[in-house]
C-alpha cells in the first residue's frame, strides 16, 4: 500500500483525522501502527479497507492505494476486524457469520466449510456452529469477527484492537491465531494496538502516527523504541516497561456506608422466543459500598457483563436478589430492575461495553446534554456540568461532532462522560479502560479515584490489571459460572 499525501476529513469536523501521510508499507510485513486516541490510526485502517465513505461522508486529500488502485477498487484483497466487533456480526449463528464473507467471494461450498472450521480453531472458540451469535460475550464476538476474515484470506489484514475485550488468556490466543495465520498465507499485516508488548513477537515494523500530521516514528520496533521510546510515552504511546502514571490512591479504611447488597444471585438472559433463561452465572453474592470501587473480573463468556446489567438494574435477577438500601434507593422499592429509567439516571449510572449502545443525540455536546435534560435541570447547571467534562475528559475540541465518528477510545470517555453527567450515586462500567491511550488511561483513572474520594461507590468489569491495581478495593473473579473474592 501507499499513501502520497493522504488525508481524511470527516464532514462536520474542522480538522483532518489524518494529514500529510506519506508512507509505503511492502507485501508480507507486518506493521504495528501506533499512536495517541484520536490519531486517526482507525480511520486509516477504514480507508484501506474501502469502507471509510464518499464524499458525502467526508473530504480526502492526497492519495491512498493498495497495488496501485483505489482501495474501493479493491475490497475482498483487505479483510478488517472493527474495535466494534457488534458492527461485523451479520447472520444469527456462528457458523454462517464466518461463512458470509467467504460466500460473497464465491468460495465453494465444501472449501467454505473447511475454511470455517480451521478459523474458529485458529481463535480458539470452541462453539457449535448453529450457535447464536447473540449469545456471544463482547470478548467471543471479537473473535468470531477474527475468524471471519481469516476464513477470507485476504491479501491485507487489517486488526483494529482486536484483543481489546479479551481475558489474558483469549490475548494470547487472538495473537497466535494471527501469527499462525499470517505465516501460513504470506498476508500484509497492519494492527492498531494501544498495548504495544502483545504484538512484539509478530511483527518487524513499528509506524507512529502523529496527531498533527504525518509520522511521529518509522522502523523496526527495537530501533523505534530506543531512539523514540521517551517522545512516544509523553504522546501517550504505551511503552513496554513503562508503567502507566496511575493517581496514588488513599484507600480508606473501616466500614463504609454499603449502597447495594448481592445475595445468591443467577443471571442470565432470555432467548428469543423461549420462556427459560439461559443462566450465566449463579451463587452471585457482594456488597457494594459508598466510596469503594469493586472489580468484576475472569475469563470472556463467564457472566461478568451479565451480572453487571443486573445489579445496574437493566435486566432481572433469574433468582437471588440485588437489594438497593435506602441510601441509594432514596424512596424507591429496593430492586433496581423496577425503577423506571429516570428513577435511575441519579441512582445509578451504566457504562456499557459497546459505547455506541447509549449515544442518543446528532453531537458529543448534545449527547452530555441528554441525562441532565430527562432529570430537568436547569439550562445553566445542564450547560456547566457538560462544558466540565468535555474539558475533562478532553473532548472539547469534538463538541459538535457526531459521537459516531469519533475514535474507539474518544466514544469510551464520552460514554463515561454521559453517565457522569446525571451524578449517580453508583456507577457501573463495562471495561471502563477500552481504547485509552497511556495518557487518556490515566486521566480516566484518577477521575474515577476522584469520584470515589467523593463518596460514588463504582463497579468495573475489567480485564485490565491496571485497573484494579489503581482503584479497586476489592476483586471478584468468574469462572465456570460462579464466582470468587480474590485475595489482596
Amino acid at each position: 500500500m501507499t499513501a502520497d499525501g493522504w488525508g481524511w476529513r470527516h464532514a462536520g469536523r474542522r480538522s483532518h483525522a489524518v494529514s500529510g501521510l506519506d508512507l509505503v508499507i511492502e507485501p508480507g510485513e507486518r506493521v504495528l501502527l501506533l499512536g495517541p486516541s484520536g490519531a486517526g490510526k482507525s480511520t486509516l485502517l477504514a480507508a484501506l479497507a474501502g469502507v471509510l465513505g464518499g464524499d458525502d461522508e467526508g473530504e480526502e486529500i492526497g492519495r491512498l492505494a493498495i497495488d496501485g488502485a483505489d482501495p474501493r477498487d479493491r475490497r475482498g484483497r483487505a479483510g478488517l476486524v472493527l474495535q466494534d466487533p457488534d458492527s461485523q456480526l451479520v447472520l444469527a449463528r456462528v457458523g454462517d457469520d464466518v461463512a458470509f464473507g467467504c460466500e460473497n467471494l464465491g468460495v465453494p461450498r465444501d472449501e467454505i466449510w473447511r475454511r470455517v472450521g480451521e478459523a474458529l480453531d485458529q481463535v480458539g472458540l470452541e462453539l457449535p456452529l448453529d450457535a447464536p451469535t447473540s449469545a456471544l460475550s463482547g470478548g467471543q464476538k471479537q473473535r468470531l469477527a477474527l475468524a471471519g476474515v481469516l476464513a477470507m484470506r485476504p491479501g491485507l489484514v487489517l486488526l483494529d484492537e482486536p484483543t481489546a475485550n479479551l481475558d489474558p488468556d483469549g490475548v494470547r490466543e487472538v495473537r497466535d491465531a494471527v501469527e499462525r495465520s499470517i505465516a501460513g498465507s504470506g498476508a500484509t499485516l497492519i494492527v492498531v494496538e494501544h498495548r504495544v508488548d502483545v504484538w512484539l513477537p509478530v511483527v518487524d515494523r513499528m509506524i507512529v502516527l502523529d496527531p498533527a500530521g504525518g509520522l511521529l516514528a518509522d522502523g523496526s520496533p527495537d530501533a523505534v523504541m530506543a531512539a523514540q521510546g521517551e517522545r512516544l510515552a509523553a504522546a501517550g504511546v504505551w511503552v513496554p516497561g513503562r508503567p502507566p502514571r496511575a493517581p496514588v490512591r488513599r484507600r480508606a479504611s473501616g466500614p463504609a456506608a454499603s449502597v447495594l447488597t448481592v445475595a445468591d444471585l443467577a443471571v442470565g438472559r432470555t432467548p428469543f422466543a423461549s420462556r427459560r433463561p439461559e443462566i450465566a452465572a449463579s451463587g452471585i453474592g457482594f456488597g457494594v459500598a459508598a466510596g469503594r470501587a469493586l472489580a468484576l473480573t475472569g475469563a470472556n463468556g463467564s457472566g461478568k457483563s451479565t451480572t453487571a446489567l443486573t445489579i445496574a438494574g437493566l435486566l432481572a435477577p433469574v433468582s437471588g436478589s440485588v437489594h438497593a438500601n435506602p441510601v441509594l434507593a432514596a424512596g424507591l422499592d429496593a430492586s433496581p430492575h423496577r425503577w423506571r429509567s429516570r428513577e435511575l439516571l441519579p441512582r445509578i449510572g451504566t457504562v456499557f461495553q459497546d459505547p455506541e449502545h447509549q449515544f442518543l443525540a446528532p453531537t458529543v455536546r448534545a449527547e452530555l446534554l441528554v441525562g441532565p435534560r430527562a432529570l430537568r435541570l436547569d439550562a445553566a447547571t445542564a450547560t456547566a456540568r457538560a462544558d466540565g467534562l468535555l474539558e475533562r475528559l478532553r473532548l472539547s475540541r469534538l463538541a459538535e461532532a457526531n459521537p459516531f465518528t469519533l475514535s474507539g477510545g474518544e466514544k469510551r470517555r464520552l460514554s463515561v462522560a454521559t453517565v457522569l453527567a446525571t451524578v449517580p450515586r453508583m456507577l457501573v462500567l463495562d471495561e471502563p479502560t477500552f481504547g485509552q491511550d497511556a495518557n487518556t488511561w490515566a486521566e480516566l483513572i484518577a477521575l474515577l479515584a476522584d469520584l470515589l474520594d467523593d463518596g460514588t461507590a463504582v463497579v468495573a468489569v475489567t480485564h485490565d490489571q491496571h485497573v484494579v491495581d489503581a482503584i479497586a478495593d476489592a476483586e471478584f473473579s468468574f469462572t465456570s459460572g460462579s464466582i470468587a473474592e480474590v485475595a489482596r
